[in-house]
Formats: C-alpha cells, structure tokens, sequence
C-alpha cells in the first residue's frame, strides 16, 4: 500500500485590513434604510401624512383649486412634500440625533471615510424618495391622476430639490442641538407645508408676498412639477434655477459649519 499524501496546511495568518469601499458603503446604506423604515414616526412623516394629504383633499372639495382634476394640482405638490420631508426633515432629525449620541464620532473611527458615510445617507434618501413616489404615484392614479410631460424633466427636478433640502437638512442638524433640530425641522415643514404651494394655491397671496414665496425651494419644486406633469411644460428654468441655488448655497454652509460631534 501506498502512503496517504499528507494534507494540505491551512494558512492561518492575519490578514486584517478595511473591506473594499463599494462593501462599506452598501453595508452603511443598507443599515441607514433599516433604521429609517423601522421607525415609526419617520414612516408616518415621509410616507403616511403625504398620502392622507393627497387623498382628503383630492376626494373633497374643502380648497378651491381652480379647473380642472384636483388630484392633478395636488399630486405634483405632494411629490415635492415627499422629498421635503426625506431630504431635509428626516434627514436633519435622524443625523442631529446620531451627533448627540456619538454615533459619528464612533462612525469616524471605523475604517468608512466620512465621504462614504455622506454616500451612504444620499444613497438612503434616494431610495426613500423613489418608495415614496412609488406609492404616491400609484395613490394619485387611482385617484383620476392623469400625468404629462418629460420624465427625465421630472426626474431633474427631483434631484434638484433634494439637493437643495439635503443641504439645509445637513446644515441645521450639523450646527444646532438635537432637540433643537427636532423642533425647527419641524416648524420648518409645517410652514413651509402651509405656504409653499404644496396644498394650498398661491394665487390667494398678494403680489409682492407671493414673488417671495416662489423663490422657497418647496415652492419652485412644487411648480416646476406641476408645469412639466400637470400642462405638459418642457424642463422650466426658473424653478431649476431656483433650487439650483438653494442647492448650491446649502451644501457649501454644509461642508463649512458641520461639526460631527
């Protein structure tokens, strides 16, 4: 009989090292997700209240909304609700709480780079954002909704206002206390909620009033939806320009005065 040939060595040495950064990122994003869809009152705020809105006041008539299907105004301007309420309400209350408690200073002693968590977080509203149009989409058709114009103009402007909201978001909860966060992010959505354009036409405001009201990021994204999915407008300038600048100005203060703990 012949020997058996010995078995092969197992090598055993340490390889310690980060993972690649693509793993990091989409285990930090999927965390992120989890985190968001299990909180209750973040699902009630990005997902619930919108559609409640949506349909009360497209089933009554409590708000003279001018001709036409009143889910055709209301739906564009729940839509720009949806990413207010992602972009820069939850986005500012959820980060503001994870400074307060460390959570990003023990973050920024793990091998993800703070660029990677940054990626992480806007992958995270991305992917709420489109759950809420999903759903909010499929409310409004059933509801009559009869959408026109470019998807991509559309898809522009999403990003645009995200962008915008993302960057104040990040500002205020980078830069205040948590509870403090937790209240003016609050009030902020509330305000802007009643005189953004969102449920309630601006023609009711006086001329100089309403000049300055269009100029908010949640009044020109609710307008620019409005003239590209309800009258069929090509990509509108104003309202991109707009939240361009919002988008600009909120993200620079971001990267300037955001302290991580």
């Amino acid at each position: 009989m012949t020997a058996s040939s010995p078995a092969p060595r197992l090598d055993l040495t340490p390889a310690p090292g980060a993972a690649p950064p693509a793993r990091m990122i989409a285990a930090q994003t999927r965390y992120e997700l989890a985190a968001l869809l299990r909180n209750g009152e973040q699902l009630l705020l990005t997902i619930i209240i919108p559609v409640v809105l949506l349909t009360l006041f497209s089933a009554t008539s409590l708000l003279d909304l001018g001709p036409g299907e009143r889910v055709d105004f209301l739906a564009p301007g729940v839509l720009a609700l949806a990413v207010m309420s992602t972009a820069f309400t939850g986005q500012a209350i959820g980060t503001g709480f994870e400074r307060r408690y460390g959570v990003l200073k023990r973050l920024g002693a793990t091998p993800l780079p703070r660029s990677g968590l940054i990626v992480a977080k806007t992958l995270t509203v991305v992917l709420v954002e489109a759950l809420q149009a999903v759903v909010i989409c499929a409310v409004a058709l059933a509801l009559g909704w009869s959408p026109h114009g470019d998807p991509l103009s559309v898809l522009a402007l999403l990003l645009a206002g995200t962008a915008a909201f993302s960057g104040f978001g990040l500002l205020m909860a980078g830069t205040l206390r948590a509870e403090a966060t937790l209240a003016a992010a609050n009030l902020v959505y509330v305000l802007l909620l009643a005189v953004g354009g969102v449920i309630f036409p601006l023609d009711g405001f006086p001329g100089p009033v309403r000049s300055a009201l269009e100029l908010l990021p949640i009044s020109a994204l609710a307008d620019g939806l409005r003239q590209v999915l309800q009258h069929g407008a090509a990509l509108p300038g104003k309202p991109l320009l707009v939240l361009a600048v919002w988008a600009v100005a909120g993200l620079v203060l971001a990267a300037r005065f955001f302290r991580w703990e």
